[in-house]
């Protein structure tokens, strides 16, 4: 189990790792190879919850991860790389910044909520967690802002669209 989490982290169901897998669910953007965004993105820097997590505790863990991964010195991390770590039985280090908040808001809410207090039983009512309220405060938000655009969106001129130095005073 390379990342050697799943006491810590059981959410994260790495019990089921595949380091292919895992490569490939953590490139981000897609491009075939890790940059530091993208392994800060997967312990959870990008994330609001690690707002208090200072620069220098980020850029030592570029630096450690980095040289544990990084084997042609590039500043990027390969899948060969990857699949080379995993098979040496390399095991991710826990940084002791939390559980890396690195998906979308209904999986984070999924993984790190749901699955430990809910399950498909769960009545509305049940939904009382400071969690449930705050992530259905959110779906509200979201859902009063997607109306709000759909509203300008059947106008056929949106005024304060205009900028000021078309108008007139």
């Amino acid at each position: 189990m390379p990342t050697g989490q799943q006491g810590i982290w059981p959410e994260h169901h790495i019990a089921n790792f595949d380091p292919g897998a895992f490569f490939t669910i953590h490139d981000y953007d897609g491009s075939g190879d890790w940059d530091m965004s993208e392994l800060l993105k997967t312990y959870g820097m990008e994330d609001q919850t690690a707002k208090d997590v200072t620069q220098q505790k980020k850029d030592d863990m570029k630096r450690v991860l980095l040289d544990m991964l990084d084997k042609d010195h590039d500043g990027r991390i390969s899948k060969d790389e990857w699949m080379g770590f995993c098979a040496n039985k390399g095991v991710l280090p826990d940084f002791g910044t939390g559980p890396g908040h690195h998906g979308d808001m209904e999986y984070e809410y999924e993984i790190h909520h749901w699955e430990k207090f809910h399950d498909e039983n769960t009545k509305e009512e049940d939904l009382v967690h400071p969690e449930d309220i705050e992530h259905f405060k959110k779906h509200d938000e979201l859902e009063d802002e997607a109306f709000r655009v759909s509203q300008l969106d059947q106008m056929p001129i949106v005024e304060e669209n205009i900028p000021g130095k078309f108008r007139r005073e």
